[in-house]
């Protein structure tokens, strides 16, 4: 999603963390029209980004960290919630008058839940790996953005779900977005 090659996963993920963040702030600043392409492009960047790490992060995370396990097991609840309250934000839309105060809450959830992340798994896997490994993991992260769904699916955390379901899903939000996309011109 990022465009941008990086050498390592955990770099790559900071950053989307740190455009995520961004993304929020624009869409809790903007209406109209800007608050709709803002709140589109957040919900497919966590979209992909949460299916991403789902795949590639989390497996590696439970191979090599002590406690990998139960580390990942706490992100992937968190990313279940996540998921429930975007899709939630994404039916009622960015005009609806729940919509900001809801969005305080996924915010709040979404950068605890990434501050988590940085903590109990990127910090280890750094420490962990060597950096070719790292690097490895960037480059299937990105590889794993561009097939991954740009909606949010709750019930689809495991990367066994996602790799079932992903790639149709996948196929579908991106021809919803096209569709999306040419009406709205």
């Amino acid at each position: 999603m990022t465009g941008v090659k990086t050498a390592d996963v955990v770099e790559l993920l900071i950053g989307q963390h740190m455009r995520i963040r961004d993304l929020f702030t624009q869409v809790e600043s903007t209406a109209g029209k800007e608050r709709e392409d803002a709140f589109r492009e957040l919900v497919c960047l966590l979209a992909v980004h949460e299916t991403a790490e789902e795949l590639v992060v989390h497996p590696e995370a439970r191979r090599v960290l002590e406690g990998g396990d139960d580390v990942v097991e706490d992100r992937l609840l968190e990313e279940r919630q996540a998921k429930e309250l975007l899709k939630r934000l994404d039916s009622l839309g960015p005009d609806h008058a729940d919509f900001l105060p809801a969005l305080a809450e996924l915010r709040a959830a979404v950068l605890e839940h990434a501050s988590y992340e940085e903590q109990y798994e990127f910090r280890y896997l750094r420490r962990t790996l060597d950096p070719e490994r790292l690097a490895q993991l960037a480059d299937a992260v990105l590889v794993a953005e561009k097939m991954a769904p740009t909606r949010p699916h709750p019930g689809a955390e495991s990367a066994t779900a996602n790799l079932a379901a992903g790639p149709v899903l996948g196929l579908y939000d991106r021809v919803k977005d096209a569709v999306r996309s040419a009406l709205s011109r």
